[in-house]
């Protein structure tokens, strides 16, 4: 009885560690664009390390790097953006729950991606866009302006890649 005890202890549920992290990364992509939102006029930036880093306040219309942000519709882009973002946050939720029993590098992955996800859907429906504000220059090379949120979900997907390109033991 003790065996199955200790056996219990440490195959213990991760799911509320991992919604913890959910909800830490949702906390974080809130905060940050609240903070840019009172300190930094939109369409307006601060440069934080000259010719590299910048903090600029960019409404996001459309979905990543901004595609579709120039549409007819932008109405019709806001809906279908926001109607894909719900039933993929169902789907990663249903995956983390089905898989978050174990603690590993995938259910991590799934609760960065549902966090980033929910974040950047919660700007969607409440300000009609998404604020963006992280901007990387290297010379006269920039990255898109993009946010916590975003972050989350890239991080998340790249686990999930290496993951998935991991050599698997040959037992498993």
């Amino acid at each position: 009885m003790q065996h199955d005890q200790n056996l219990d202890a440490r195959t213990r549920d991760a799911r509320p560690m991992l919604l913890g992290i959910v909800a830490l990364v949702i906390l974080l992509d809130r905060l940050s664009k609240l903070w840019i939102m009172h300190n930094i006029i939109g369409g307006y930036g601060k440069v934080i390390i000259p010719h590299f880093f910048r903090l600029d306040h960019v409404y996001n219309t459309g979905a990543a790097f901004s595609i579709f942000a120039d549409s007819m519709s932008p109405d019709a882009v806001r809906r279908s953006l926001i109607g894909f973002s719900l039933f993929a946050i169902i789907v990663v939720l249903v995956m983390l729950w089905k898989t978050g029993r174990e603690f590993s590098a995938s259910a991590v992955a799934l609760a960065l991606i549902l966090g980033g996800a929910i974040g950047n859907v919660y700007d969607r429906v409440v300000y009609l866009h998404v604020v963006d504000f992280l901007e990387f220059h290297i010379k006269t090379h920039f990255w898109p302006s993009f946010n916590i949120a975003d972050s989350a979900i890239v991080t998340g997907a790249c686990l999930l890649l290496l993951e998935i390109l991991r050599p698997q033991p040959k037992d498993a």
